[in-house]
């Protein structure tokens, strides 16, 4: 994606307790393993992060988020919905995962994974 275009939307930022998460799990991983986040259709809202695992460099539309060790990449389409958001991971008594803190989400369902805009 050209820095003109990233220029115009908020960026997503990656929390310090996220990076050491990702960083962690990749490092079980083969080399060159990165995170994937995209939004797809479906879920209670509307609306589902997805996050993948994968063996692959950043694409032309993908928007790369790096935090020391850590690398998350994102692809245009789902950079629209998640604009000016922030990944973070949560460990409290519920459990463990990533949770996107997304200020362009209007309603959430209570799992944090689905969203609508």
């Amino acid at each position: 994606m050209t820095d003109a275009a990233l220029a115009d939307r908020p960026a997503v930022t990656l929390s310090d307790r996220a990076a050491k998460r990702v960083s962690r799990i990749v490092a079980k991983e083969a080399p060159g393993t990165v995170l994937r986040v995209s939004v797809a259709g479906g879920g209670c809202s509307g609306f589902q992060y997805e996050y993948n695992l994968v063996q692959e460099t950043a694409g032309e539309d993908d928007f790369v988020l790096q935090k020391d060790d850590a690398i998350v990449l994102i692809d245009s389409l789902s950079l629209e919905f998640m604009g000016g958001a922030e990944i973070d991971f949560v460990d409290d008594l519920v459990g463990q995962s990533f949770q996107i803190k997304n200020p362009n989400a209007v309603a959430s369902c209570g799992c944090g994974t689905s969203f609508a805009v």
